[in-house]
């Protein structure tokens, strides 16, 4: 099994690799110099890379597979490499319905971002928890997984939406509000960034901390600014935690998961301003001259569709499927599990969005609004729930 765990780690740096020079062809296709002919080879030449890369990060996902005897969604590493490759199956889709090629140089990047993001995290196969040893891990997290790619992809066709039709001239809420979700995106290669640095030099900080009657222990992978909840330091070179993390965030591990969003945010927001300082104006304004001759009414209608699409399909995953297996595992249908609560308000988000663009007609400007806080909902689920609140499904 040695083998095909190396090879499913290869096909996927492959992956990585594969779509940031699609990223690159597909940004050739909105360069004003180039003629028509060029472009449209440049976005032929993109699109093909982008399915092969599909089609290797599909090598991936049948090899891990194999190698570990279950469908490779188990933890938070698995199921986030899934969730961006059902991102890019969305946008090859839509690509050949649409032939925008412009949405190839956003879907693409948030995938790598997402994918890059998973692979912080413990990439070891190991064995399933008892409570996932259930056909249901099938049918609920792959189907949740695919839905959140089809919604998210709603996010792509919606920032670019708001990108090319907020006025840059001057500063208002909008132009704020899309420099706070253009940052996010940045706090999320911040993640990246610090977690790759400190892994290259082999940082390690052990603490013991009490939890349930027992003591564990933890090991930090980043310097300690938020320590355990009555944590005890064992590596003695290591610094002392600025303060504790608090004590309702008493799931397994919390402090060191709780100290990685921290540096999260402190590195994202560095690069941020590093690349105000070197830009010198927004980034919304250094994006929008490069879309001018996209079609706002287009990118509506994507972000539209894409919603009409991954909404009930959301709503079999992650309710009726969710629900079925919880009666299953637990006895009961419904629980204020975490996850299970985050999963119902995403649910009722994306019902109030058709709601109000097919009753009170938010079209444009309102739906990509809609379409972009969608989408932090569902990564404050898969990121802030899953990290930080304690639950049923801390495992994920």
């Amino acid at each position: 099994m040695g083998d095909l765990t190396t090879i499913s780690s290869t096909m996927l740096y492959i992956t990585f690799i594969l779509y940031l020079i699609a990223t690159i062809f597909f940004a050739a296709t909105i360069k004003d110099k180039r003629t028509s002919s060029k472009k449209g080879n440049a976005g032929k030449i993109g699109i093909t890379i982008t399915i092969i890369g599909f089609l290797s990060q599909l090598t991936y996902f049948v090899t891990r597979w194999i190698a570990s005897g279950h469908v490779p969604i188990s933890n938070l590493f698995e199921f986030m490499t899934f969730f961006g490759m059902s991102l890019v199956l969305a946008f090859i889709i839509i690509y050949f319905i649409y032939d925008l090629q412009v949405l190839g140089l956003f879907a693409l990047p948030v995938a790598l971002i997402i994918i890059a993001y998973a692979s912080m995290f413990p990439t070891d196969i190991s064995p399933l928890v008892p409570s996932l040893q259930s056909h249901w891990l099938y049918i609920h997290v792959t189907t949740v997984s695919l839905a959140e790619g089809i919604l998210a992809f709603s996010f792509v066709s919606g920032l670019i939406y708001l990108i090319r039709q907020i006025d840059q001239t001057k500063s208002s809420k909008r132009t704020a509000w899309l420099e706070v979700v253009l940052y996010s995106l940045i706090v999320f290669v911040g993640f990246i960034v610090i977690t790759v640095t400190f892994n290259m030099m082999n940082y390690n900080a052990t603490f013991t901390y009490p939890t349930g009657g027992q003591t564990l222990e933890s090991n930090y992978h980043l310097p300690p600014i938020a320590g355990p909840n009555d944590g005890e330091l064992l590596t003695k070179d290591a610094n002392q935690p600025l303060f504790e993390t608090p004590a309702w965030m008493h799931g397994a591990d919390a402090g060191r998961k709780f100290n990685t969003l921290i540096w999260s945010f402190i590195t994202g927001t560095v690069l941020y301003v590093l690349l105000r300082v070197v830009l010198r104006k927004r980034i919304g304004a250094v994006i929008q001259p490069l879309l001018k001759n996209t079609k706002p009414d287009l990118l509506d209608e994507i972000t539209y569709r894409a919603v009409a699409i991954g909404f009930p399909v959301f709503t079999l995953g992650g309710l009726i499927f969710a629900a079925i297996w919880a009666q299953e595992a637990w006895g009961r249908f419904w629980g204020w599990d975490p996850k299970e609560v985050w999963a119902l308000i995403t649910w009722f988000f994306y019902a109030a969005f058709l709601h109000l663009r097919l009753s009170r007609g938010w079209h444009g400007e309102k739906s990509a609004w809609l379409a972009t806080v969608g989408f932090a909902i569902i990564m404050f689920n898969l990121v802030a729930v899953n990290l930080v609140l304690a639950g049923l499904h801390s495992y994920a």
